[in-house]
């Protein structure tokens, strides 16, 4: 196990290393990987003066070690973020779970609280091993009171706000689709097998998603580079796109233009609005902090004057 963690550690890490990290020859280190092999664990050599050993992907996921403190960070991060901490039927409270009855008496954490909203996860461990296979699936997914079947390709499992979503490639719409994994109502895998996009981002992919889809179209211009812009707006606030001319176009859509503005006012440079909703919005928004800030500034005068 600790030679299965320091490959985990140091990927390409050669024999040699492995041995002085274990304390035996580079000889005794060998027979260890050839150890964790035997027992079904993916440990690849990779060739050339670079090569070492790697642990590699696959359909089982390998022991991990972690230390108190890596633990523990987990673990708070988990509470902090996830609503379904605190039930041990849902995936990530599941996880939390054994990872708390490992951790040493004396560090304290919060305990989670239920929300009572735990999404299911039914088919999750099927469409995470269609995706590791590159295996096509026949899905029925459910939208509302309507039940439709699609062929699709699942390019990757995405845990976003507590919810898990699989991005994938629908061939029977010919499109790109962000399902909600707790409305697949029944998976089915096919013979066919396909590759995904060589450059897929796919937490990105489905971030910008859920900018896009709503009743109000919004574009707004910053002048800034995208690369500052994406430093104020999260991925999921708007699409970017570079302007010639140093600037960002910001493209999205709302259903709540009001929720927009507020969120627009956040940015620290100049910017322009397109579209009639949310630049109303604004414009109500700058008349109520307009009007805060003279009645502040009155009420300090009318202090002063009866002061004196």
């Amino acid at each position: 196990m600790r030679a299965l963690e320091l490959i985990q550690a140091r990927p390409g890490i050669t024999a040699d290393q492995l041995g002085a990290g274990l304390g035996v020859t580079g000889r005794a280190a060998r027979r260890y990987v050839a150890i964790l092999r035997e027992a079904d664990l993916p440990v690849e050599s990779v060739s050339g003066p670079y090569g070492g050993y790697r642990v590699g992907r696959g359909l089982r996921l390998p022991p991990l070690m972690f230390t108190a403190a890596e633990a523990t960070g987990l673990v708070m991060a988990t509470i902090e973020g996830h609503r379904g901490a605190a039930d041990p039927a849902d995936v990530v409270g599941g996880a939390l779970a054994k990872i708390l009855r490992v951790l040493p008496e004396r560090v304290a954490v919060p305990t989670p609280t239920s929300s009572g909203d735990t999404a299911t996860h039914e088919h999750l461990e099927r469409l995470l091993a269609a995706c590791s296979a590159r295996r096509v699936l026949r899905l029925s997914y459910r939208t509302g009171r309507r039940t439709s079947v699609m062929e699709v390709e699942p390019w990757a499992v995405v845990l976003r706000h507590s919810r898990w979503y699989l991005l994938c490639w629908s061939r029977s719409r010919e499109a790109q689709r962000v399902l909600r994994v707790d409305r697949v109502e029944s998976t089915e895998p096919l013979a066919e097998t396909f590759e995904p996009p060589d450059d897929l981002d796919a937490m990105r992919t489905v971030e910008e998603h859920f900018s896009q889809g709503w009743r109000y179209a919004v574009e707004v211009v910053v002048e800034a580079p995208p690369e500052q812009v994406e430093r104020w707006v999260p991925r999921s606030f708007a699409r970017l796109e570079a302007l010639p001319d140093g600037r960002t176009r910001m493209v999205a859509t709302t259903d709540d233009p009001d929720w927009y503005a507020r969120h627009l006012a956040l940015i620290p440079v100049r910017f322009t609005v397109v579209g009639d909703e949310v630049r109303a919005a604004l414009a109500g928004l700058a008349q109520r902090l307009d009007a805060a800030a003279g009645s502040a500034t009155s009420g300090r005068e009318s202090q002063r004057a009866l002061s004196t």
